[in-house]
């Protein structure tokens, strides 16, 4: 266990952080299922925004590497082609 003050402050700041990066990662991937099961071309464009957003910003926090990032966004956007 730690024994400086300092220490025991960066142990609970990196258990609520990891529960965050936790959230938001579990929330996208969600999103990314959700995307991914349409089957109506306009429905899945309108949504693609908001899941492009969220894979921008986990990569931006380093939550997700920025190379998966470009490869999910990428992803998606040949799936929502192919629905036409």
């Amino acid at each position: 266990m730690a024994n400086h003050k300092s220490a025991l402050k960066r142990i609970r700041r990196n258990e609520a952080v990891r529960l965050r990066n936790k959230y938001q990662h579990k929330t996208m991937r969600n999103a990314l299922k959700k995307l991914r099961s349409l089957e109506d071309q306009k429905e899945a464009e309108t949504l693609y925004p908001t899941v492009a957003s969220m894979i921008d910003k986990l990569a931006k926090k380093n939550i997700i590497h920025s190379n998966k990032a470009a490869n999910l966004k990428s992803g998606l956007t040949k799936k929502i082609a192919s629905l036409a």
